[in-house]
């Protein structure tokens, strides 16, 4: 069974206390305190599992310390090991809100503000504390008992949790943070429901309570029941369980970038004739689709087929998805050019496209004339018969079209928080804690995104990105780094968000203000 590559997401969340106040780790002086209004990078907090007892979890700031607690109740965030007084146990409630126990003096972690201690004996409201995840809400979700992905099947008008690889656009899921429940959303903009039916309203059946066990999630309904794949096709809804076995267990794992590729003959790359990497489909399909890896260390990408494969370079320059294994002939480094991209292999060559369709890593520059010489005797008309040829073989067989296609819907995050609309402008904020869910469209290379009302992005005279614009304009994504992508305006310019929080267009270099996961 060929596997996906990608691994499951660390769980990292933020967690609220009974006044709807985050816990929050400080710098200064590595105290902690119960004050934030909302979920930004000091209340995010990474849970580790004990290797030994799968019970025992340990809660590390943002910092890279640990949460703990000593005999007397005291609580700090100082601990740079995960030693004895950071151990907690989860107990979860009825209503998916967790008791944090400390392990080795069986006492519960509570209080608000600044006065948090972990001595009660009992657990009350300020004992309990609910879960805001903080990773990116876009996601693949495995099945644990069943080891399939679940993705949305249009025809039956479900999702179906029978997948060997997640692939393409349906395999997408979204979770949608709603009144501290979470709904899950397909990529085409519908809510599952309880019952197993999808619908583009969120109503009560779509709400779902997330729990842990084990470093798994379960989903817990309006009715305390939870959701398991059902059926022949593992029809997600709701089971009979009101208690999570192995059956009501997922995992969510990280979404690469899946891609098609169109080559300067005007047809898609794809694998549909056999080992050979050829540009000569005329239509999309999974065999036309390619996951992009981006290696976190190099930067370099690798592809990888709907069948597990790789793209690798073999003799004489030619591409085939024939690698089971990451090497080096594995490893692409793609070259940015607006609205078209360039590959080079790791012979330090430019991949081109035959005149048979075929790609090889033959080129030594992108838009060489690698075929024949431009001749220039006009009369003969020989030569003006090979300066036609020629014509046609320089400056586009070594660029791609590029096109995105596993992210119709778009949500996205940078340093400082989420993408958001602003509440009383047209301009867009970048360091809120929540999310707003924009439309993503593409344009020969390019992409149109459209936000509330059906209303465009654009770029304004003094660089400010605004989203009220009622005819489109282009923005060119660049795949830079593991998880992250640089979107570029009209102007050349990378977006970024500023200290105060504005998104702007107006980034000289794809820096840490300019990056977003997407």
């Amino acid at each position: 069974m060929p596997t996906n590559g990608n691994r499951a997401l660390k769980l990292q969340f933020g967690l609220i206390n009974y006044e709807n106040r985050y816990l929050t780790a400080e710098a200064f002086g590595f105290k902690v305190n119960a004050s934030a209004p909302s979920l930004k990078k000091k209340q995010i907090w990474t849970l580790e599992q004990d290797e030994k007892d799968g019970q025992v979890v340990y809660l590390r700031s943002h910092l890279g310390r640990y949460l703990a607690s000593d005999k007397d109740g005291k609580v700090s965030c100082e601990a740079e090991t995960r030693d004895n007084d950071c151990r907690f146990l989860i107990v979860a409630q009825s209503d998916g809100r967790w008791a944090l126990q400390s392990e080795p003096h069986l006492r519960f972690f509570g209080g608000s503000e600044d006065y948090l201690s972990c001595f009660a004996q009992t657990i009350g409201e300020a004992e309990l504390w609910a879960m805001h995840l903080a990773l990116h809400p876009q996601a693949n979700l495995l099945s644990v008992a069943r080891k399939r992905y679940a993705h949305l099947s249009a025809p039956e008008g479900e999702i179906a949790v029978d997948s060997n690889i997640p692939w393409g656009v349906d395999a997408l899921l979204t979770l949608v943070y709603v009144d501290g429940k979470y709904c899950l959303k397909t990529s085409d903009s519908r809510f599952l429901s309880n019952d197993g039916k999808l619908s583009f309203e969120n109503g009560r059946g779509t709400g779902y309570t997330l729990e842990l066990k084990s470093g798994k999630l379960a989903f817990k309904d309006c009715e305390g029941k939870y959701l398991s794949p059902m059926g022949p096709t593992g029809t997600l809804r709701s089971g009979r369980c009101s208690k999570p076995g192995k059956d009501e267990l997922f995992d969510l794992e990280e979404s690469h970038p899946q891609v098609v590729f169109q080559a300067a003959n005007n047809r898609f790359v794809s694998i549909r004739q056999g080992v050979s990497i050829s540009a000569n489909q005329d239509d999309e399909t999974d065999m036309e689709t390619f996951q992009m890896e981006i290696d976190k260390d190099s930067k370099k990408c690798k592809f990888r087929t709907n069948e597990g494969n790789y793209w690798t370079l073999v003799a004489h320059g030619g591409i085939q998805s024939t690698a089971t294994e990451v090497g080096a002939n594995t490893m692409f480094d793609i070259v940015w050019l607006g609205q078209r991209v360039a590959l080079r292999a790791s012979n330090g060559k430019y991949v081109c496209t035959k005149k048979n369709g075929q790609l090889a890593a033959v080129s030594d520059s992108i838009g060489e004339c690698w075929c024949l010489q431009k001749l220039t005797c006009r009369r003969s008309a020989w030569s003006v018969s090979l300066i036609d040829i020629t014509l046609n073989f320089t400056g586009e067989d070594e660029q791609l079209i590029l096109k995105l296609i596993n992210r119709p819907i778009l949500i996205l995050r940078g340093e400082n928080g989420y993408v958001c609309h602003h509440k009383n402008s047209n301009t867009l904020d970048a360091n809120r804690s929540v999310y707003d869910i924009f439309t993503l469209q593409f344009s020969d290379g390019a992409y149109h995104i459209k936000g509330a009302g059906g209303k465009f992005w654009y770029v304004s005279s003094n660089g400010m990105v605004c989203s009220d614009g009622d005819t489109p304009e282009d923005f060119c994504f660049e795949f830079l780094e593991h998880g992250r992508i640089g979107i570029r305006g009209k102007n050349g310019k990378y977006l970024r968000g500023d200290q105060g929080g504005t998104l702007k267009c107006d980034g000289a270099n794809a820096d840490s203000s300019s990056l977003w996961e997407y």
